[in-house]
């Protein structure tokens, strides 16, 4: 492995660069040899100005023969040159005398730029060009790298830089660290100096699409790195002996039998794995995904009150309040005929009634704890916990999760239960959730109805008021879902504050609520119970309605914006109706001109109601990061590996992180160190 050097031993790098480069995540020398180019210019070969394509960045040579200042829309400097094959314009908006003076007549140059097509044919809006005296100019030997880069680093100084890793790599390479039989084309050190320049004749294509050869090597190498980091969490995890919860059948089977429905086949499987993982003394780690209604909560009812009647304490995250607020009054529904205390807490509980709510944790007379980000915090102590619920996985960051679980007073760790109504495709799974077990609910109740979708334009917005009126005065209710690109609260209350103002004013008769993230709890508890209890037709909200919420009067949905959503939230928006006997729909009121990206995703809700494959699509169209939401990308910011683009590399990831882990576990560590550094100090927890 590398020597591990200050990046100031660089020729070059003084404190300033030094601290931009510090800022931008790059300390040591190491670091630079995987910071990669985002894509490559070719500057290897000249082209004839009579072969130029349009849209297609090339080298030229050839000579001034006329140069002027135009006057259209806009002042520009015009320089047309020619070598024998051809002509081309060359258009500068941004230019000074001495440049205009410099370009004269008959002064041959060399450009680089991108022909596009104008009035005079093809143009090269402001090129790269040095005069020359001759066309023995030596061309670039590799294609020019562009790296990513950040204010105050140009890319001549990346290439300098990374010019001398390269050196510093080809007269000591990094120790191969993956098995010989991998069949692996390239080693480690050839990946890197192909990547960081490439020979003139590379596939321009390949490297656009991450298929190239060198760059399957590294991600392939990094993929392994990840998934044996998230399995060493796992045994870390599993080090320490957690409470052996038996089953409580009979306890468990009154519960079921007291409900109004039967639970699912699939709910019932899923219960089950639940409680076999429970009944051991080794930490459960299992994910539970199930698409919106599934039933997700009753599962988890079921894991809470077996850790209860073996007399340990449950805590049930959720991220956000209104979400927190659904499970307090659905657990205090299911668990009223039981002799145990429920105890609330969120970030807006103060004073006194937090040291209350704290001192029932703490003496272990609460046996269930509901609540938001406020259950981490440090002061929040367990006399006896034994079973960790977490809602909605993605919207927490992994250290958070495992944080909770540091928060018993005994010397076991509780079982972690972690559950999403996000469903995840496969290949995420297999790369974010390596540390867990996962069950699946792939079957929704029945008489759940199917949510037709429709789009339809911002500009047929007034029919829109009219079918939500027309639907209201039928007894049925309604949801009005504002959305801003903006993540402040207050700015999105006030856009839902000023839509339900304006349908106010034309929805005589109806009656209309309003839900946003800043009102007070009790306030917005208050207004659902409203809506639910049918005493609002209308409601008005922001996405905090994203999840928890159930009304089956509810059958039509309207979502303003949709195009500013991803698909994982707005299907999890549309789940919020079709949960009665009625036909139901959602209407995407999307906003003119629809971007290509937007109009896939679109569409794909407008054909699909299945979780997964919609989970799928946005992972094709957005990327893991957004699909699983910053907070939740720990691990996940990789360097070179893209998903889904190398999901294929996914089987042989799992084989060799695993030949690693039982043959060679010294190498398992030094890949992990290599690739994911200090980012895996939350597997201490």
């Amino acid at each position: 492995m590398l020597r591990k050097q200050a990046i100031t031993s660089l020729k070059g790098v003084g404190p300033k660069l030094a601290e931009k480069l510090r800022d931008y995540g790059i300390v040591e020398v190491d670091d630079l040899l995987f910071h990669l180019p985002l894509r490559y210019q070719d500057r290897t070969r000249i082209t004839p100005i009579g072969a130029m394509i349009e849209g297609v960045e090339a080298v030229i040579e050839g000579e001034v023969r006329v140069a002027d200042i135009t006057f259209g829309r806009r002042r520009s400097l015009v320089a047309r040159v020619q070598d024998g094959t051809g002509s081309v314009t060359l258009r500068f908006f941004h230019f000074n005398a001495a440049q205009k003076n410099r370009l004269r007549p008959g002064t041959r140059l060399r450009c680089f730029g991108q022909a596009r097509r104008g009035a005079s044919g093809l143009e090269i809006y402001h090129p790269e060009y040095q005069e020359i005296e001759s066309s023995g100019l030596e061309v670039d030997e590799t294609l020019t790298p562009i790296y990513p880069t950040t204010e105050g680093i140009g890319q001549k100084q990346w290439r300098k830089l990374c010019l001398q890793v390269i050196t510093h790599l080809r007269e000591q390479a990094p120790t191969d660290l993956l098995p010989r039989d991998a069949q692996l084309d390239y080693s480690l050190a050839d990946a890197l100096i192909y990547l960081h320049a490439p020979p003139p004749d590379a596939s321009l294509e390949q490297l656009r699409d991450g298929t190239h050869p060198a760059q399957l090597r590294l991600a392939l190498e990094e993929l392994i790195a990840h998934n044996l980091s998230l399995r060493a969490l796992r045994d870390r995890q599993q080090a320490v002996a957690a409470p052996a919860l038996p089953e409580q059948t009979a306890v468990q089977e009154h519960f079921l039998d007291q409900l109004p429905f039967e639970p699912t086949r699939a709910q019932q499987r899923v219960a089950a794995e639940i409680s076999k993982d429970l009944s051991n003394p080794i930490p459960m780690l299992r994910l539970v995904q199930g698409d919106v209604g599934s039933g997700k909560t009753l599962v988890a009812a079921v894991a809470a009150l077996q850790a209860i009647s073996n007399g340990y304490q449950v805590a049930i995250m959720a991220p956000t309040e209104l979400l927190a607020e659904q499970h307090l009054i659905n657990f205090t529904a299911w668990f009223e005929s039981y002799p145990f205390e429920i105890t609330w807490l969120s970030g807006r509980i103060k004073g006194k009634k937090r040291e209350a709510a704290l001192g029932t944790l703490a003496d272990g007379s609460a046996a269930l704890v509901i609540g938001t980000h406020a259950l981490f915090q440090d002061d929040v102590m367990f006399a006896k916990l034994g079973l960790v619920i977490v809602d909605e996985q993605h919207r927490f960051g992994v250290h958070q999760r495992l944080a909770l679980t540091g928060r018993g007073q005994q010397t076991t760790r509780p079982h972690q239960l972690v559950m999403t109504a996000t469903p995840i495709p496969r290949t995420l799974s297999m790369v974010a959730y390596a540390d867990l077990d996962c069950s699946v609910i792939d079957e929704l109740p029945p008489g759940r109805q199917p949510v037709e979708t429709l789009l339809v334009d911002n500009a047929r917005r007034d029919q829109i008021v009219e079918r939500v009126a027309n639907a209201c005065r039928s007894g049925r209710q309604a949801y009005w879902v504002c959305t801003l690109i903006e993540e402040s609260e207050s700015l999105q209350a006030q856009a839902a504050e000023a839509t339900e103002q304006e349908l106010r004013s034309q929805l005589s008769g109806v009656e209309i609520g309003l839900v946003h993230g800043r009102q007070k709890p009790a306030d917005k508890a208050a207004m659902m119970a409203a809506f639910k209890a049918g005493e609002v037709d209308l409601l008005v909200a922001t996405t905090v309605i994203e999840v928890g919420v159930d009304v089956p009067n509810a059958s039509l949905m309207i979502i303003e914006n949709p195009e500013r959503l991803g698909l994982a939230q707005l299907h999890q928006l549309r789940g919020r109706v079709g949960r009665g006997s009625t036909a139901s729909h959602c209407v995407l009121l999307y906003q003119t001109p629809l971007g290509m990206n937007s109009k896939a995703r679109l569409q794909a809700m407008r054909t699909s109601s299945d979780g997964f494959f919609i989970a799928e699509k946005d992972l094709e169209l957005r990327g893991p990061g957004e699909v699983l939401g910053t907070r939740q990308t720990g691990l996940m910011e990789f360097r070179i590996a893209r998903l889904p683009e190398h999901e294929h590399l996914l089987e042989q990831v799992q084989t060799l992180a695993e030949q690693l882990r039982q043959q060679h576990p010294e190498l398992a560590q030094a890949l992990i160190q290599r690739w994911t550094g200090d980012r895996q100090a939350y597997a201490q927890v």
